[in-house]
């Protein structure tokens, strides 16, 4: 009797030792499933971050033209990265920091999905903003076109004006005279010098006194000129004259006449007779002495 209650319980230890043995078995099969599981989700979650992390390199290279929103990018973009690096050294049996990296991965992408939208709108801004520059350019450019071709037409209009206002010398008659102030043709009476000149007529001519200047140049290209000569203005500078005489012009042509005193040694061949009015040109003559 007692043989067979000492077999019973050993039997009944044996029985709870197998199962004991399948239970351990059971859980440890369990634990690997888990672990294995936690690893699959590590990996995972690690790829997301670093898709994550691609993600905001490509919009730190973007020229996004706004300097906070430049800097909340990289701040952002630093904290995947720490996320990723504590993700990576992460035990897969630290559930619990996993899961709470796994949230601080979709508040991270929720973050990004905003700065993705004032991207997109800066952008739009900023392709709306240059195509409204190239519009202005483009009208500014025409504006200045206009300008420059009123500009021309106008300094073109001043120009005819100016040139339908200048008075003209219109008839012009050198005289020898003698020492009697009678008309002579030889070469060595001569003492003076007439000079009669007409200005044509000119309505559109201010009327007024006009000084008239004339410039006498002898055939070596030498200009006549008297001590102390009057001087008149002429493009960007003053020109000497031989002879100078204030005139009325009232619109209508008027002669005047103008002498000169010889008193130096003449000389034959072509001489030329230069008339200067508002400080314009407004002439140019000639005649021939000889012997």
């Amino acid at each position: 009797m007692k043989k067979k209650l000492t077999f019973a319980i050993a039997l009944l230890l044996l029985a709870l030792v197998i199962g004991l043995a399948v239970l351990y078995f059971h859980k440890m099969q369990q634990m690997q499933e888990m672990v294995e599981i936690l690893e699959f989700e590590k990996e995972q979650l690690t790829d997301e971050y670093e898709d994550l992390s691609i993600q905001f390199d490509g919009y730190q290279q973007m020229d996004i033209r706004n300097d906070s929103l430049q800097e909340q990018l990289a701040i952002e973009q630093q904290r995947v990265h720490d996320l990723l690096e504590e993700l990576r050294i992460t035990k897969v049996t630290n559930a619990r920091r996993i899961a709470e990296l796994k949230k601080e991965l979709a508040t991270v992408r929720s973050v990004m999905v905003g700065y993705v939208h004032q991207i997109d709108s800066l952008n739009r801004t900023n392709e709306r903003l240059e195509k409204e520059n190239r519009t202005y350019r483009r009208q500014n450019q025409q504006i200045q076109q206009q300008n420059n071709e009123l500009q021309q037409k106008n300094t073109h209009l001043t120009e005819t004006v100016t040139r339908a206002a200048r008075l003209e010398v219109t008839g012009f008659d050198a005289t020898m005279l003698n020492k009697r102030d009678k008309k002579t043709k030889q070469f060595s009476q001569i003492q003076k010098m007439q000079f009669t000149y007409t200005l044509g007529k000119n309505i559109t001519c201010e009327p007024g006194l006009k000084q008239v200047y004339m410039r006498l140049t002898r055939p070596d290209g030498e200009v006549m000129l008297k001590n102390n000569p009057q001087r008149f203005n002429f493009e960007s500078g003053q020109l000497e004259s031989s002879i100078s005489q204030e005139i009325e012009y009232a619109g209508e042509s008027v002669s005047g006449t103008m002498y000169w005193i010889v008193e130096e040694i003449l000389q034959t061949g072509k001489y030329t007779a230069d008339f200067f009015i508002d400080s314009q040109h407004v002439g140019q003559y000639s005649f021939t002495l000889s012997k």
